[in-house]
């Protein structure tokens, strides 16, 4: 800045000359540098005021509206935030194949209490053990007046009782908001969803974690940001879910059984449209394990993949399907049934100690002889059975998208001898889950090729290695269709449909001391529908079954799975878009010719 002088030496030697006194060039100056001085302090002065003036605006500004947005918006109770991590709640939906819901988010509320704060707690033990008659009222006054600072209450709150709770009027009662896990269908394929709970909780939110079911198997995925709410799509229908479960529940009921499975998967695709366990749960409300007594006792236990059976007599059509493949036999092969047949010392009986004589082994599967089913199995022999077998998955537990289809292990004798190859030949010595029986069936409904079952819907076949013939697959359900139209399974015909299948009855292994139930057994009836072009294999099974309609009770499968599965079929077909092929009936009074 350039300051001027107060006397400037040309003026002043000026003034001079004209007479005139210096001093009041110096006063005239310095009376122009204090107004410049002074208004230079009036701008600055007035710019500060300026800002503050906006300051305070912007500051009334946002309380004002910060006000306003309160008074708008619903009261809530003071929430304390959780340190640490913050905690991700939300899980992506689990849908059908329809895109129907199957699990869901809904908001909720928990209840704690800050005991500390109470004004009254012994008024409020006694409310809150009014709403909640599973709390102890004793146990939460003793929190209450204890030294505790927080208190879990209830991890969830329905809208009625929060609103119970907010009457009681204490101010040491909190809510939180959090999201919760629904299922809306309730009971409906609840082994396959699971269930779920709490893992990382805070009063402001809770992390919702799968404890059991596909929610276990896809949790990391489920919970994953990066899905960005896209749900998880899975090969099942509900509303033949929901047909299944009926059907099979009356079933049960009808034939006294303990327990009860069913499998409907896609042969060409291995997507499990419907599988159903009972006796079931909510997963809503998830019970707890059981910690004595048989695991299969508990309504936790999924018969379907968990459970591992001898299926008995449903598996001799592998061995007949395998014979033909090795060209060993063809379907009119005669084999020599009649007794006595004995392997390593022990006799090979019939059921009830029939004698079928010579058949062909296409009537071996009709008729279900053992001595004709192990004849075939010698001639096919232990490792080539095992190279079989295991190339249809029944050696290792099913690749399942459920945590539980690990435990389905298949039990396999620990040496495999003549007598194992005979035995295993027609469901004995073996041990599988109805899951593995659907996946073995599927291979010969769609031409010999292995499938893989899945939870998840696919976009199209996944067929796999090649285990059967064109040719032989045929046969093989040829032989099935028969079953059903000549042979053990007549109740299973369902009109329009041309079911094939197998039935097969097990005595049930007594679980101490070995040996078997005289009076016990596992029913099982495996289909495939529509038998000239199977689209689905269905597989049912019944635990401990007897059907008491006639003078003795009756308990192999032809009586008790057979029907249950036939009616199964009538109900889901339909909702499957099958549609029946009805042959035209005589009309009377009218006769066809032809041209």
């Amino acid at each position: 800045m350039i300051r001027t002088p107060l006397r400037p030496l040309a003026r002043i030697l000026e003034a001079r000359r004209n007479g005139e006194n210096p001093d009041a060039i110096e006063r005239e100056n310095l009376r122009i540098r204090h107004e410049q001085m002074r208004d230079r302090a009036r701008m600055r002065a007035e710019g500060r005021l300026l800002v503050m003036g906006m300051l305070f605006f912007c500051a009334f500004a946002v309380v004002g509206l910060r006000m306003g947005m309160l008074a708008a918006s619903e009261p809530q109770e003071p929430r304390a935030q959780a340190a640490g991590a913050s905690i991700v709640a939300q899980r992506a939906d689990i849908v059908d194949r329809r895109g129907r819901i199957l699990a869901t988010n809904m908001e909720t509320h928990s209840l704690y209490a800050h005991p500390q704060q109470m004004i009254e707690p012994e008024r409020a033990a006694a409310a809150l053990a009014a709403i909640f008659p599973d709390l102890d009222e004793e146990k939460l006054l003793k929190d209450f007046t204890g030294k505790r600072k927080f208190l879990w209450v209830r991890k969830k709150l329905s809208p009625e009782q929060k609103q119970l709770v907010h009457d009681i009027g204490e101010p040491g009662l909190l809510f939180g908001p959090r999201e919760m896990r629904l299922y809306p269908n309730g009971s409906l394929a609840a082994h396959v969803l699971g269930g779920s709970s709490f893992g990382r909780e805070g009063v402001h939110s809770a992390e919702v974690i799968g404890t059991a079911g596909i929610e276990r198997f896809f949790d990391e995925e489920l919970r994953n940001p990066a899905r960005e709410g896209a749900p998880l799509e899975l090969s099942l229908d509900l509303t033949v879910q929901a047909a299944t479960e009926r059907v099979l529940l009356g079933g049960m009921k009808l034939m006294n059984a303990k327990g009860a499975a069913a499998v409907l998967m896609d042969v060409h695709t291995g997507e499990v449209i419907s599988i159903a366990s009972l006796p079931d749960f909510d997963p809503n409300d998830r019970p707890r394990a059981p910690t004595q007594g048989s695991p299969s006792d508990s309504p936790l236990f999924n018969r379907a993949v968990q459970g591992v059976y001898e299926l008995g007599s449903t598996f001799k059509i592998f061995a007949a399907a395998q014979a033909m493949e090795l060209g060993l036999v063809h379907a009119n092969t005669v084999i020599d049934t009649s007794p006595p047949f004995s392997v390593g010392g022990h006799r090979i009986g019939e059921f009830n100690g029939k004698n079928y004589k010579d058949q062909t082994v296409e009537g071996i599967i009709v008729h279900s002889s053992n001595r004709g089913t192990g004849k075939l199995a010698l001639a096919i022999g232990p490792t080539r059975q095992q190279a079989f077998l295991k190339s249809l998955g029944f050696f290792e537990p099913t690749p399942f998208e459920i945590v539980e289809a690990k435990g389905g292990a298949p039990l396999l004798p620990s040496k495999w001898t003549d007598l194992s190859t005979v035995t295993i030949s027609y469901g004995h010595g073996i041990s599988t889950s109805p899951l593995h029986l659907a996946a073995g069936y599927a291979a010969i409904a769609n031409g010999g090729r292995v499938v893989k079952p899945t939870l998840l819907k696919q976009r199209g076949p996944q067929l796999g290695d090649r285990v059967l013939s064109e040719a032989n697959a045929a046969a093989a359900r040829l032989m099935l269709r028969k079953v059903v139209t000549e042979g053990t399974a007549s109740f299973g015909e369902v009109p329009g449909y041309h079911v094939g299948g197998k039935t097969g009855t097990a005595d049930k292994p007594k679980e101490r001391g070995g040996g078997y139930y005289s009076d016990k057994v596992i029913a099982t009836f495996a289909t495939i529908f529509p038998a000239h072009d199977p689209k689905y294999t269905l597989i049912v099974t019944l635990d401990e079954p007897v059907e008491t309609s006639g003078s003795k009770p009756r308990r192999t499968a032809g009586w008790t799975a057979v029907p249950v599965a036939a009616e199964m079929i009538g109900r889901i077909a339909p909702l499957l878009g099958l549609r029946p092929e009805v042959e035209p009936g005589q009309v009377a009074g009218i006769v066809l010719t032809g041209n």
